[in-house]
């Protein structure tokens, strides 16, 4: 009997290797599932308190009293001119907003496995929902720095206008070292216990509760490498009709930038392992 030689295709289906470049374009195509994914973020944070939203208002203004009492009354830290409780909630705004992005977006992966093993997404999206979260945030507690204004009478000058910029170089920074924590986070797991520690040694290595003026001139470069070194005084300066340190802002703000670009390729390079890790 003569049988038909018949020719089998095999296909292999291999990792790939090296740099993964980041498709924009299926970024941006699913843009509706990244707001999907920061509603309920929002709602999920929210769900079962008794004070709901109202955290976002509470955390910074509670930290605003304590930080106005210990270390403006007793402690007597300057102040540069104005009030205390101004002087540190304008600090505040910008760290807590990072502070809870980065801590959230951190927890991120670990926390949504299934999203990692049973469907697909653009799993940079897992991590960049809480910072979208915190933005909302954000947006509330400005509504309660313009009410603390009014009533301590201080009028923003013209750096107003440079919020957005401000706040957009904050959610780069947060995004990027959210990446950064969230991709590690779920390789060593030692990581869950080590971002609380490291948020609370960074605020005091920024000037939440300080005016960089306590700090020598000749050092202010190297301790803007801290992106929100230069960021939270640009924050002061714009709202309380102070002169921008153009210096440390700018050095902040490449140290935001060049820490977005490395929280996105560290990100990238360990994407692959997730699902089988997570």
């Amino acid at each position: 009997m003569l049988t038909r030689n018949k020719q089998i295709r095999e296909t292999i289906i291999r990792p790939r290797r090296g740099w993964i470049a980041v498709n924009w374009s299926e970024l941006w195509e699913n843009r509706e599932l990244l707001m999907t994914l920061v509603m309920r973020d929002i709602q999920v944070r929210y769900k079962q308190t008794v004070l709901g939203a109202s955290w976002a208002i509470l955390q910074p203004l509670f930290s605003m009293m304590i930080f106005t009492i210990i270390f403006g009354q007793f402690a007597q830290i300057p102040s540069e001119g104005v009030p205390y409780a101004v002087f540190v909630y304008a600090g505040l705004l910008p760290w807590t907003f990072f502070s809870t992005a980065v801590t959230q977006a951190g927890q991120s992966l670990v926390n949504q496995q299934a999203l990692l093993t049973k469907i697909y997404l653009p799993r940079m999206f897992v991590p960049a929902s809480p910072v979208g979260g915190a933005l909302v945030d954000l947006a509330i507690s400005f509504g309660v720095f313009v009410v603390l204004l009014a009533i301590y009478r201080q009028v923003p000058g013209w750096g107003v206008v440079m919020v957005p910029v401000l706040v957009l170089l904050t959610a780069a920074a947060a995004l990027g070292m959210g990446l950064l924590l969230a991709a590690l986070t779920v390789s060593y797991r030692d990581f869950r216990y080590v971002v609380p520690f490291m948020m609370q040694a960074w605020m005091y290595a920024s000037p939440v509760i300080f005016p960089i003026s306590i700090v020598p001139a000749e050092y202010r470069w190297l301790l803007a490498l801290n992106p929100l070194f230069g960021i939270i005084d640009g924050f002061r300066a714009a709202f309380l009709h102070r002169s921008f340190d153009w210096m440390t802002l700018s050095i902040s703000a490449a140290m935001s930038v060049g820490l977005l670009a490395f929280g996105v390729f560290y990100f990238r390079q360990t994407e692959r392992r997730f699902a089988d890790i997570a």
